[in-house]
């Protein structure tokens, strides 16, 4: 017996090894699956999909089509068999002759084939190609339904994207080029950590599949994500209200208050010191406070809209005004909470309250006749289905917001990561936006449904006005001096309806803002990252497409605009203010209890 007859013998035995003790790990994580599986909570019909009536209606103006115009549908019917067959024919010629090469490739790029396998593999090209050629024909068949209105039309589109992205031959394993590879290299050691990688994930969300995007051990409130130091200096049912540590010897003598949405948890703007929106305002001298919002539970379930302008906004602007002895703050509202704070600041006209000097908005909606993407969830099919939801559980638990939101970038946030984690085994990435991403709020039962039905759907604050506290407010009476941020690509809240919610506002004082990229990048993106460009028009009698079209364009971030701004507004300078005052000792330290509460 040789040498190598030996090494050989002993790397058999070292695989056969490894084979066994990975077919014996399979069985354990099939036993863990099976069981995690079974207490998957039941995700009502009306939450998984549009009504049936879509489809129906679809189908319907697709016949009629083809009874009316039969020689359009019969022209892309032969253009998709044309390509396909001929794609067929070029292959199999190919591989007659001996040739393991794919043929001409003219699909269009898409980044979920990068991988060379399938450009170079005749088998997995041929997959990729038929694919996009079905994708294509599958838009054009939507696009020929000429009966239904826009927004059915809408909706046709973006649920027939979705099945068109879940099909996607990258998301199945034997036409993984990538996958596949990786698990030969790795004798299927991928394939099964790929599936301890799903069983953690379904056991951690009690079988929930929900895709984890970000390194949980990686990040820690208060140590590295949300660092900036500050102390909550009161507290209540609803919220913690946060005052950061001055960085300046003098600071302007009007605070600012931030309100960050309640959708998701505030340190979004305070992520690391280099992109953190807190920091930089504390370091240009503004007394910065911020509410960090309660999340709720089904204890919650009667808490209103009223409740969050009353027990919150007017409440923690009272707050700040006592704890920096002035009688006006400037404030900021993020996404929903940019649309409570105009709410506020219309029922504050009413009651002749002028403790706000200037307002500003963020990726803001007031004006919700156009709901851009997000709008497809919007319609009564779904909002039925969360009204009976939220009416039986008392909240609007964060798994369906946070899919909700993740379907509307479904190949980065979903698929993609999925692919990488369950297929190929990779561990998810320390990638602190992601990590927030991830850390979702639930909300109250009450003021989902008032939020979803007279906001979104009725329209009423731009409109006819808006039942709260008591009172009916209208758009116009927002009258204090503004400034808003809208992003260009802004899948949430779309920059056009943002527009024209401020076009609508009484301000005679009116500053718009439109920042490239989307709804986080576009609002945090520091000086220093030098990344995207902004727009600004003075002219804001325009309609959308016409202010954009005159706007000029600026490089780099707009926050030294809004610095330039904020600071004409904010008085003069006087002594910082360390956190807290004689009646509202400091709590706890920042980032506060209320953030880390799951």
């Amino acid at each position: 017996m040789t040498t190598n007859d030996l090494e050989h013998g002993v790397t058999s035995q070292q695989n056969v090894a490894k084979l066994e003790a990975n077919l014996a790990r399979v069985e354990q994580l099939t036993q863990r699956l099976i069981s995690a599986l079974g207490q998957a909570r039941p995700v009502p019909p009306a939450l998984q999909g549009p009504s049936q009536d879509l489809y129906l209606k679809a189908a319907t103006g697709y016949l009629s089509e083809m009874m009316h115009n039969p020689a359009k549908l019969l022209e892309h019917q032969l253009e998709f068999w044309g390509k396909s067959v001929k794609h067929y024919v070029a292959a199999q010629h190919l591989l007659a002759q001996g040739k393991l090469e794919p043929p001409n490739d003219e699909t269009p790029k898409d980044r979920r084939f990068s991988h060379e396998l399938w450009d170079t593999h005749p088998y997995f090209n041929f997959i990729k190609q038929q694919y996009l050629i079905n994708v294509a024909a599958v838009q054009q068949a939507v696009e020929d339904i000429d009966t239904l209105d826009s927004e059915e039309k809408k909706r046709l589109r973006y649920f027939s994207q979705q099945l068109i992205d879940m099909l996607s031959p990258t998301n199945f394993l034997p036409t993984n080029p990538e996958a596949l590879a990786l698990a030969a290299e790795t004798d299927g050691e991928s394939l099964v950590t790929g599936l301890e990688n799903l069983v953690a994930d379904l056991e951690a969300n009690n079988g929930d599949l929900v895709v984890t995007l970000a390194d949980k051990t990686a990040f820690k409130l208060g140590e590295n994500l949300a660092t900036t130091p500050g102390a909550v200096v009161y507290r209540n049912k609803l919220f913690e209200l946060i005052q950061y540590t001055p960085t300046t010897e003098k600071v302007y003598e009007t605070p600012l208050i931030i309100f960050p949405p309640w959708i998701n948890k505030f340190y979004i703007l305070d992520l690391k010191p280099q992109n953190s929106l807190i920091k930089w305002a504390v370091d240009q001298g503004y007394t910065v406070f911020i509410v960090s919002w309660v999340n709720p539970d089904p204890g919650y379930r009667d808490t209103s809209m009223s409740h969050y302008v009353e027990d919150g906004y007017l409440t923690a602007i009272e707050e700040v005004k006592k704890i920096c002895g002035v009688k006006k703050v400037n404030a900021v509202g993020y996404c929903i909470a940019g649309t409570t704070l105009s709410l506020t600041l219309a029922l504050m006209k009413q009651r002749k309250d002028t403790s706000v000097n200037a307002a500003t908005f963020f990726t803001t909606l007031t004006d919700f006749s156009d709901r851009g993407e997000v709008g497809v969830f919007l319609e009564d099919d779904f909002v039925n289905g969360i009204a009976a939801e939220v009416a039986e559980n008392g909240i609007l638990d964060s798994f369906f917001m946070s899919r909700t939101f993740s379907y509307l970038r479904a190949n980065d946030l979903i698929y993609g990561p999925a692919i990488k984690s369950y297929m190929m085994g990779k561990a998810p990435p320390a990638f602190d936006l992601l990590y927030w991403n991830g850390d979702g709020t639930n909300l109250p039962a009450t003021m989902t449904m008032e939020y979803l039905r007279g906001l979104c759907q009725r329209d009423k604050f731009a409109t006819t006005g808006f039942d709260v506290c008591g009172t009916t407010v209208h758009i116009k009476d927002v009258t204090v001096p503004l400034i808003a941020i809208a992003c260009e690509t802004d899948h949430i809240a779309a920059w056009k309806s943002s527009y024209h919610g401020i076009q609508k506002m009484g301000s005679k004082d009116k500053t718009f803002i439109l920042s490239e990229s989307g709804h986080i990048a576009g609002i945090v993106n520091p000086p220093s990252k030098n990344k995207y460009g902004h727009y600004t028009n003075p002219e804001l009698a325009l309609s959308a497409d016409d202010w954009r079209e005159s706007a000029d364009r600026h490089d780099g971030s707009w926050w030294p605009l809004w610095d330039a701004w904020l600071s004409k507004k904010s008085g003069k300078m006087v002594p910082a203010r360390q956190p807290g005052a004689a009646n509202h000792p400091v709590l706890a330290p920042a980032p506060g209890t209320y953030v880390v509460s799951k």
